[in-house]
């Protein structure tokens, strides 16, 4: 054993070996010197300087308890995503958590509280805003705690003599084909593959067009566009690591040629022209993992970046949203209204939905909850399956446009009230840190080419980020898909017959 191994696994938590090779291993490597050296301006960067920079814009907005506890949500969140970035282990899905917290839950609604401009109204009364920060601060703090029980859970060396998940050979085959069907069928039914390089408006009419989308019902848009896009993601992620873990595979033309087939069909169904800008982020993420599966380096990176993406790409990355008749670019003066105007509205849809629920409307008690899980159930057969809580909360306000967000603070809040909500997040937490663990103690150098850990924690991880934007009920069908996709594919046998070589 080399002295880079011993390194190596000392990395993903294993027991040191009692060596004289381990012993001679230096205390202090040139990285972890480095990272030592970046801590201090990264935390203070994240938790001090970038909140404090946002707080003395000149803005029309109140000093009030809301803004000040925003200010200590969006400092929170700063220290646990530093926290993320500086971690020893690898962390997709606690990384990807705080990701989207400290961006979308703290820094931009830091600035909306600052300038006095948000990108949805805020309809109830102060006191309904300062309750919704308050309260995904609770739900943060509750996630932390999750992931300190899950460190606590005995029997975690047991949990690693478990029999890992693999990809079956034949049934990936079969998933390739599921793949090129689907995709097919969502290109014939919207005209063509030209429409996937127009814009998401157009494939919204041509999907009204084809009769996928009705008034009451949007399952069967769901299940055709989750068909056309998904399988095929999935497929070209699982061809992509069997190519860049297994010599053997880089020397069959016939794996080469099934993934550049793979590569032109998702470049076609899963562009960023025609999806959303979260889906897409998926799709990077995933890959972006997929390719470079144990580089720490890449995933404290793409963290850091996340952060200047979030703030200066994201809110103009949707070009292609509209049709050229139809766009109006963006024009500012100020590095914050993109931030109050665009599309970071959860905290002040989750104010709404405060306001709505104690409005007499009243807790569901896992009624949306239900609607999502049961998402494919058509309306004629369910009249009274519920719509999404985004959809809901933005009809009762009276918006034009419905299309509005419900982070999973909401969707928690409005089934369960805050008992539910926050031990809704500790389950979150828990959960979240126990796959983390089994990620980074089993997506290493010496992996499979079809270990199945490897592949589904960064797609996961990047569908997160629908996920806690939510509603729910719209992030159902993907997710439902994905599972059936990922169960075809799955085996715990371990012989040459039916694994990836």
């Amino acid at each position: 054993m080399t002295q880079q191994t011993d390194r190596s696994t000392t990395a993903i938590g294993s027991p040191e070996p009692s060596s004289p090779e381990r012993t001679a291993v230096p205390l202090f490597s040139p990285r972890t010197l480095l990272s030592r050296a970046l801590s201090v301006p990264l935390v203070l960067g994240f938790s001090a300087f970038l909140p404090l920079l946002v707080l003395v814009q000149p803005g029309t907005g109140l000093r009030d308890s809301a803004l000040w506890m925003q200010l200590v949500l969006t400092m929170y969140a700063g220290t646990r995503l530093s926290a993320m970035i500086l971690t020893s282990r690898r962390k997709l899905l606690a990384g990807s958590f705080w990701l989207f917290v400290y961006m979308a839950m703290g820094v931009a609604p830091l600035a909306q509280a600052v300038l006095g401009r948000t990108p949805t109204p805020v309809v109830g009364a102060r006191t309904d805003l300062t309750e919704a920060v308050s309260l995904v601060l609770i739900g943060c703090v509750a996630f932390d705690i999750g992931s300190l029980l899950a460190r606590q859970r005995p029997g975690r060396e047991r949990d690693d003599r478990l029999r890992p998940a693999l990809v079956h050979r034949r049934r990936l085959y079969l998933l390739a084909l599921v793949a090129f069907a689907g995709s097919a069928l969502l290109v014939v039914k919207l005209g063509g593959p030209a429409v996937f390089f127009t814009s998401r408006q157009e494939i919204t009419s041509s999907v009204e067009e084809a009769g996928l989308s009705q008034a009451d019902s949007q399952a069967g848009q769901a299940i055709v566009r989750g068909f056309g896009t998904v399988p095929a993601l999935i497929a070209w992620l699982v061809y992509t690591r069997w190519l860049v873990t297994s010599r053997r595979a880089r020397r069959s033309m016939v794996i080469i040629t099934v993934w550049l087939a793979l590569a032109a069909l998702n470049a076609v169904v899963n562009n960023p022209i025609s999806n959303p800008r979260f889906w897409f982020l998926t799709v990077l993420f995933s890959l972006l993992f997929t390719v470079f599966p144990v580089s720490a380096t890449l995933y404290r990176i793409a963290l850091s970046l996340g952060v200047v993406m979030a703030l200066i790409v994201f809110p103009f990355a949707d070009r292609f949203r509209y049709d050229d008749a139809n766009y109006r670019p963006f024009q500012t003066t100020s590095p914050l209204e993109p931030l109050a105007l665009k599309d970071y509205d959860q905290v002040g849809m989750f104010a709404n939905t405060i306001t709505y629920v104690q409005s007499k409307r009243g807790h569901t008690y896992g009624r949306q909850l239900a609607g999502s899980v049961l998402f494919a159930v058509p309306r004629s057969l369910w009249p009274g399956k519920p719509m999404d809580t985004g959809v809901v909360i933005g009809q009762w306000m009276g918006a034009t446009n419905t299309n509005l967000s419900s982070p999973v603070w909401a969707e928690l809040w409005i089934d369960f009230g805050p008992v539910g909500m926050t031990a809704g997040f500790v389950a979150l937490g828990y959960a979240a840190a126990r796959v983390d663990y089994r990620y980074a103690r089993r997506a290493v150098r010496r992996a499979p080419p079809g270990s199945l850990i490897a592949l589904t924690v960064p797609l996961v991880a990047g569908y997160s980020f629908i996920l806690l934007r939510g509603p729910l009920l719209q992030a159902s069908g993907r997710v439902a898909i994905a599972a059936c996709c990922i169960a075809l594919i799955t085996t715990f046998r371990q012989d040459r017959a039916t694994g990836l070589r």
